[in-house]
Parts: C-alpha cells; structure tokens; sequence
C-alpha cells in the first residue's frame, strides 16, 4: 500500500547522525523507482557514496571514451567500497530483476565492515527475495494515538486544544478514521485544515471520501490526496500541475523548478521580495502542505531538491492530462495534443507521432532520446513562441547544427542544456544577444571555450552557468606526437568508417583546443561587460581573467563560483562592489594571494573552499571572516592544511595586509 511511510521512516533512519553518520563514513540514499537509468543510478551512487569531486574524477578519466559503459562505473565503484563501511538506501524497489541487478553490479562481494542495505518496497513477496523474512519489517496504518498526533501537528493544533474541546476531539477522531490512518492521507489533508478555523474542520470532513475508512485502495487514497489540490490557493496549483513535467521519482532541483515557474510567469515579484524570493516561498508552500517530499537538504538547512510521491504524481499526471495543461505522450498511442496545449515534456523514446501546432508552445522539456520531430535540429522558427527549452536530462548528443539558428527563439527566457557526454556545442552565435528576454542560461559540460561579446546585451539575464569539458583528449599539447598526429588525420573524420557522433566531438574538441590556446579550465570566458548586466545574481564557472570587482559592477549578484583557474592569483572587491553577494565557491584554484576585501561585502554568508583550492594567508582570511558583522561561514571541503597555500612552501613570499589601498584603476 502506497502512502504509509516506508520512504519517510526510512529517511528518518538515514539522517540519523548518532546512529548513521557515526557508524557509517560512506551512505546514499539511491530511488530506484519502476524505470532507471542504469547509468545515471550507478553515477549517483558514486557521488553519494565518495563525492562530487570522486565523480568528477571517474568521470574525466572516461572522457577519451565515445560512450561511457556500465561496467566502467561499476568497477570503479566496487573497488572504492570494497574496505569502506557504507550504508544505503534502495528506496521504492519494484522488481526483482532491479535487485539482483544493483546487488550484483553495485556492491563488492567481499565486504566485511558491517555495511548495511536497507530496500523499501510495496511488494512483501520481493522484500522477503532480497533478504531473510526475520529481517523484513511490515509497516501497518497508523495507531488511532499517533494519527492523532501527526494530524494535531500538521495543524499547528496541541493535545491541550482537543482536551478543552470536546468537539474537536471528536472530529479529529473522525477525520484520522477518514483518512484511513494513512500519513501521506492525513499530511495532505491536514495541511488544508492548517488553513481553516477549527469550526470549519466538521464542514470539510463532510466532503472527505469514506471509502479509505472502510476499504483501503490506492484509487480511494488518490481521491482524498486530491482534495490536497482542490484546496491549493489559486498561484500555487499551476506550480504543482507543472510537476507533471518531470518523470517518475525524479530528484527536482529547487533552482531549476523555481527558474522555470519564473520564465514561465507562475511567480511576480511582490514589495520587498524579489521574483527569486517569491519562487523560493511557494517552493516551501508546496513543502508545508505535503505536495511534495524534500529530497536533498544544505548544511545551513535549505532544501535543495525535492521529489513528488508517485500517488501525488499520478494525480498532477492526471489533472494536467484533464485540464490539457501539460502534455506527455504516451505508449498507449493516445499522443493526440489539444490545440491549446502550450508545454510538453517527452520522456524516454516517446515522441509527439500526431500534427501539433508547435508555435503556441510554451515550453519543451526533453528526458530522453531525441524525438524524430526534432531530428534536424532544435532550434526551429516553428518553436518561435517557447518561452522554455529544457535540455539538462536528454539522453542524445546535442550538436552545433542544433543551436546555431538559436535567435529564432526570440522569446525564450530559459535555456538550459549538456550534461557530461549530452553535448559537443562549441561555439554560442553572436545571435544569442538577439533574446533580450532570457533569464537563466545554463550550459554544462560543452566545449565552448568563450562566450561572445553580445552576451553582455542580455540585461534580462539572471543566472549564468557554463562549464566545459576539461581534457583536450585528442589534440592535448601534453601529447604533443597524439595532437599532431591528430590533426594530420582530420580528413578521415568525414569518412562513412567514423560515426556522425564521433565526428561531432572531435570537431567540437579541436575548436575548444585553439581558442582556448590549450588550457584545461572547466571554466568558460566571458566579456569584460559581463559586470554591467543589472539583473544577474547567480555567476558560475565562468572564466573572469581580471578578478578586481570594481566599484559599481555586479550591483545584484548574489552567488559567484570560480573552478580550475590556473591563472587565478587574487580575487579582490572593491568598496561597494557586489553589495549583495552571498556566497562565493572556489574549486581547483591557487590563490597566491587570496581574498581581498571581505569586509566591504557586507552580505556575505558563506566561502566554499573547494577540492584543491589552495590560499595564501589563509590565517588572515579567516581572522577577516571572523570578525565580519554578518558572520559568515567559512567552509573547507578538505583538511585546512590542505588548503594553505603557505604550508607547502610554493605560496607567495610577500604578506599582504587585506586592508591596504587598492590599486588605481588601470586606464
């Protein structure tokens, strides 16, 4: 039975510092769901289990590979857990093909630490197949006592209330029993009596469906959740339809669903609140209420990402199917659209296979193989009304073809697009400073290497991401006789014997390789007036050859990340620069001299000194961050000797006061 709190009982466990996080150095909390991809759960076992910067690694290492293969990732991760005691979490197991599978591919034989593997699972049969039946655990409907209280609790009501309250007492007993004792059933429909009076609760119970009291089903318990939506308040029940976009399980990053309600105009900004605030509220709305579940969390206690139960799901699936608001093809061959459907979403293989007028779409969001409708290219004249092209999850190579008539989306407002081994763009037209309205533009893992001068046009833009692959495999001046031999040979990439996707990416890695004279920085050039762009507030992975942030520039950043700068030497900030700067990240960097100006960022929350990041003076910096008035958190991924710069000796032999006069501007 769906709804009773397997995932949540098992969270609970697994955040468990004393008892988790104590006993086990390595865990990961994996959701298998009814269809995964193989890859992608192998890839985030990895990063769980060993970290982003393990995965980075592997991943690198496989980039001289056209396709990364499963027993690559496999191999690597076996290995490393073989002498680690580690703790996971198969949440929501569906088959026992899907056990045997992760069970044989994912986990060394030989592991004798105490490691631990919890499964979760509707199916008593499949649990009792993956371990012995004394080590099974039934969960049953909730006790009258403790449904009681979750629902007390999700009403901000107390026991004290119902025992002054003979009334209420009464209806609170009815209202559990109506709900079946089930938590997601009395989450969801406590959230809505949350909002009313307790006089108001006797009226609503009337409307509550009795069938789960006396016949629990999954159909009675989607009927009850669906009250949750009825009761939405009118600006959030587009926000939760829009859920219906992503698949089954899937691990919702907070930004990038509050960056599409922006472009799509679900969020305004109110008096005192900006658009990225507002958006970040009902995020939490929709947490508050039960609509869906928090996922990943920060270390300052932010939620990061979130997933929607599949019940919930099934019902966003289902309304937006009935009110036409999304549209997403099925097997079934029912892939008729409405002529007033404005988003789509194509999951796996699934296509649009019946006439669609594609100039009233809103948004086109892609979580899979590349549709024949779209089989020349992407950026079409027939899209010239989308407002979102979402790219991030596609499982084809995205090519130059696809982007280089970019400017046809002349109304789009977010653009996101590659992940590591999804793409072999390696040049953004001129044209992009033609979208005047574009909000979010993330790239990751291309081979651009220099964003053109006309982005600085873009005085819409608020989130810039770009990241590139780093190792010039085929034409690296590290193998000078592999280069060269290389490019004697590029005539025979256009030979039937080459595939078309190999072609594609040794084209791409040839023209990161010259105009990025060779280096081997994740980070992309951006133009001298990136900092006059009024609205940007997110800048990351870019390449910022002249760290000085002066006077007036970046007036609304908020976020500022830097990664695999081998010329980075200082980042200093003048007095009344970035004035609203929050969090400043720095991965594979070697700051001689480090952070100059601390205090005048009076915002500042937070330093990230990630994986190889070493800073000079670092003593002094910390003194600076200490007696900073907004207290900011200094945070460093690795040993703090790993990070002074001073203590291997190559750190540069001149101290530097953070306090002293800058230096006049350059003419």
């Amino acid at each position: 039975m769906g709804g009773l709190g397997k995932t949540a009982l098992s969270r609970k466990i697994f955040e468990s510092k004393e008892d988790i996080g104590k006993n086990f150095p390595c865990n990961a909390w994996i959701t298998v769901s009814q269809s995964f991809n193989r890859i992608e759960l192998l890839k985030d076992m990895i990063r769980q289990f060993l970290g982003s910067n393990s995965l980075d690694q592997v991943l690198q290492e496989l980039q001289g590979k056209m396709v990364v293969q499963i027993p690559h990732l496999s191999e690597y991760l076996r290995k490393k857990l073989k002498e680690k005691r580690y703790f996971v979490v198969l949440d929501d197991l569906w088959s026992l093909d899907a056990w045997n599978w992760i069970n044989d591919i994912a986990f060394p034989k030989n592991n004798n630490k105490g490691s631990r593997i919890v499964v979760t699972t509707r199916d008593v049969g499949l649990a009792e197949k993956c371990t012995a039946t004394s080590l099974v655990y039934h969960l049953e409907h909730l006790l009258m006592n403790d449904a009681i209280t979750l629902l007390l609790r999700k009403t901000n009501r107390t026991h004290e209330d119902m025992g002054t309250n003979k009334n209420m007492q009464k209806i609170v007993e009815q209202i559990v029993n109506r709900c079946g004792r089930l938590p997601l059933a009395i989450l969801t429909i406590g959230a809505v009596l949350a909002t009313k009076q307790v006089l108001e609760w006797e009226k609503f119970y009337k409307q509550l469906p009795s069938e789960l009291e006396s016949n629990p089903s999954l159909q009675a318990l989607r009927r009850m959740v669906t009250l949750g939506y009825n009761h939405l308040p009118s600006h959030l029940k587009s926000c939760f339809l829009y859920l219906s976009i992503f698949p089954e399980d899937f691990e919702i990053k907070r930004s990038r669903l509050v960056d599409r309600w922006i472009a799509e105009g679900f969020v305004r900004a109110k008096v005192g609140m900006t658009t990225k605030d507002v958006g970040d509220s009902y995020f939490n709305e929709l947490i508050n209420r039960s609509m869906i579940q928090r996922s990943r969390v920060g270390i300052e206690g932010k939620i990061k990402s979130c997933r929607v139960h599949d019940i919930m799901r099934d019902i966003t699936v289902s309304i937006s199917r009935e009110e036409n608001f999304v549209f997403l093809p099925v097997h079934d061959g029912s892939n008729l659209a409405q002529e007033n459907t404005r988003h789509i979403a194509l999951h796996g293989s699934m296509s649009c296979k019946t006439g669609l007028d594609w100039s009233i779409i809103r948004s086109l969001a892609i979580f899979g193989d590349r549709p024949n409708n779209l089989a020349h290219t992407i950026c079409s004249n027939k899209f010239r009304m989308l407002r979102v092209l979402d790219l991030e999850d596609v499982k084809f190579l995205i090519t130059q073809k696809d982007f280089n008539n970019i400017a046809l989306l002349r109304h789009l407002k977010y653009l996101s697009f590659g992940r590591i081994f999804s793409s072999c763009i390696y040049t953004l037209p001129r044209s992009i400073g033609k979208l005047h309205g574009l909000q979010t533009l993330n790239m990751s893992s291309t081979y651009i290497a220099t964003l053109p001068t006309e982005i600085s046009k873009l005085q819409c833009l608020r989130t810039l991401r770009c990241t590139r692959v780093s190792n010039n495999n085929n034409f690296s001046i590290n193998h000078p006789v592999k280069c060269l031999t290389n490019t004697m040979c590029l005539p025979n990439i256009f030979t039937p014997s080459v595939s078309s996707d190999n072609r594609a990416k040794q084209i791409a890695e040839l023209h990161m390789a010259t105009k990025s004279c060779w280096s081997e920085s994740y980070s992309v050039k951006v133009p001298k007036g990136i900092g006059k762009l009024g609205e940007l507030q997110i800048l990351e992975h870019v390449d910022i050859r002249r760290t000085i942030f002066r006077t007036g520039a970046f007036q609304k950043l908020r976020t500022l990340w830097f990664d695999k700068l081998d010329q980075l030497r200082e980042i200093r900030f003048e007095n009344d620069s970035s004035p609203l700067l929050e969090k400043i990240g720095i991965r594979y960097c070697r700051l001689e001299i480090g952070i100059i100006g601390i205090s005048n960022l009076m915002r500042l929350k937070e330093i990230t000194l990630g994986y190889r990041v070493k800073v000079g003076y670092l003593g002094q910096m910390e003194r600076e961050v200490g007696t900073h008035p907004n207290r900011p958190v200094l945070r460093m991924e690795e040993d703090r000797s790993c990070h002074d710069l001073r203590r291997d000796g190559k750190g540069s032999a001149v101290e530097m006061d953070a306090t002293e006069p800058l230096p006049e501007p350059e003419s």
